[in-house]
């Protein structure tokens, strides 16, 4: 296990929010057309591999009985995402936000501008 999978595991991701690396992005086109830098960056559409999701959607569920004299402690449940880690993930850059971790480039992304996911089942069996 490397140094950067170590130190992913101590972040949380909060929410309906997904972590995901951007794919390589090559710099000339299948005809072999060299595109200049930053082009890719300008795209409207993303992709990447989901590194790690948050909970879910919280839905508060309400206490069984309420007593005033017990401890309050909160019980929330979540509808879980569809995302999972190792999903190729397509989306909208427009609303993901960009961060960089131990000198890697990542993106932060709420569910809903995640577009489109390929899930490779023979790799997680």
């Amino acid at each position: 296990m490397s140094d950067t999978d170590t130190t992913l595991k101590k972040l949380i991701v909060v929410g309906d929010r997904i972590l995901i690396k951007p794919k390589k992005i090559s710099n000339k086109t299948k005809a072999g057309l060299f595109l200049p830098p930053g082009y890719q960056e300008k795209e409207e559409i993303q992709t990447g591999f989901v590194v790690k999701t948050g909970p879910g959607y919280p839905i508060p569920v309400p206490p069984d009985d309420i007593e005033s004299w017990k401890k309050n402690e909160e019980n929330i449940k979540y509808i879980p995402l569809q995302a999972r880690e190792g999903d190729l993930a397509i989306f909208l850059q427009k609303g993901a936000i960009e961060i960089i971790f131990n000198d890697e480039r990542y993106f932060i992304v709420s569910q809903n501008s995640i577009l489109l996911l390929e899930r490779d089942e023979e790799v997680f069996g």
